[in-house]
Order: structure tokens, then sequence, then C-alpha cells
């Protein structure tokens, strides 16, 4: 029975998304907005939960070979990627959408939003529960930590910690080992 609703959901939502690939597996969601804004590649692996929202011009794209646990909230209002072989574990959120509240006595969600481009490398692990903000880049082979709350530049093979998130140690592409 369970292969069988996987197979109904999966054809259904062939017909919703901009494209969905090759053995991709969606488990039921909490909300998605712009459907026909969504780019999913092929043997990705998204469990219950999700909530996707891409406003405006924006653009989401889940590259190949990704599996992402329950509950993972992405709004995108620019074009946010998530590049192949991403684990990310439960309870994340990925944004490039920032809240204006340079305007004092206007309701925030009254102001204009600030698009910041935020990106995620080939190869990335993302603990459960980590926050990544809008303007974040995250290079190829990084691990995130649990909890973290992410925001700014880090290069390949960074070990990212912390709310607010530093790198905690470095793999050296040159010497092969860790620092």
């Amino acid at each position: 029975m369970y292969k069988i609703s996987w197979l109904i959901r999966a054809l259904l939502y062939k017909s919703f998304f901009f494209e969905i690939g090759f053995l991709s597996y969606l488990g039921k969601p909490k909300y998605i907005y712009g459907f026909r804004k969504i780019n999913i590649g092929s043997r990705v692996r998204i469990m219950p939960g999700l909530r996707f929202e891409v406003h405006g011009d924006g653009k989401l794209v889940i590259s190949d070979n990704c599996s992402i646990g329950n509950d993972l909230h992405v709004a995108a209002g620019g074009h946010l990627i998530i590049s192949s072989g991403a684990l990310i574990s439960s309870c994340v959120l990925i944004t490039d959408i920032d809240h204006n509240y340079t305007q004092f006595g206007v309701p925030v969600f009254d102001q204009e939003v600030k698009i910041n481009k935020t990106f995620i490398g080939r190869n990335v692990f993302i603990g459960a529960g980590a926050k990544i903000l809008a303007g974040t880049f995250v290079g190829d082979g990084c691990v995130i930590g649990a909890n973290a709350v992410v925001r700014g530049h880090f290069p390949a093979g960074s070990v990212i910690v912390g709310a607010p998130a530093r790198v905690h140690k470095s793999y050296d592409l040159v010497k092969k080992q860790w620092h």
C-alpha cells in the first residue's frame, strides 16, 4: 500500500512541479507555494512535512541525489540552489529572504523584503534544526552542526557550528588533512 501511494503522489507531482527527476520521492507536504518554480533532480528523497515557498521571480533548485529529513522549510525569493549529494537532517530552514525592519512603527510583514542569494554546495551535510539564512554560501563538502544559525561565506571542507555559526575546523585540499 505504501508503494502504491508513493507512486500515485509521484505521478501527481509530475504535473505540478517545473521539473521532478526520475526516482525522486516527496513525502506528504505541509505547504507548497510556487510549484512551477521548483526544480527537483533525480534520486531526491524528501521526507514528509516539507514546506516550500517560492515567491515572485524566485526559483528553487534541488539537484540530484539529495536526501532530506522531515519538516524542511525553504523560502526562496531569488535563485536558491541546493547542490547534488546534500544530506539535510530534520527541521532545517533554508532561505534567501530577509525581512526589512527599518521602518519603526510599520509591521515587519508590511515592509519590503531583501533577497540575498543562498547557495548550498555539493555533498554538504546539514544537521538537525540548522538555520541557513539569506546571503549564505556553503562550499562543497561542508558539515553544518545541529542547531547552527548560519550566515556568511564558508569555504569548501569547513565544519560549521554554533549560533552564530563559525568554522570549527576545515579540510586542506592540498595537504589532504584536517586542521
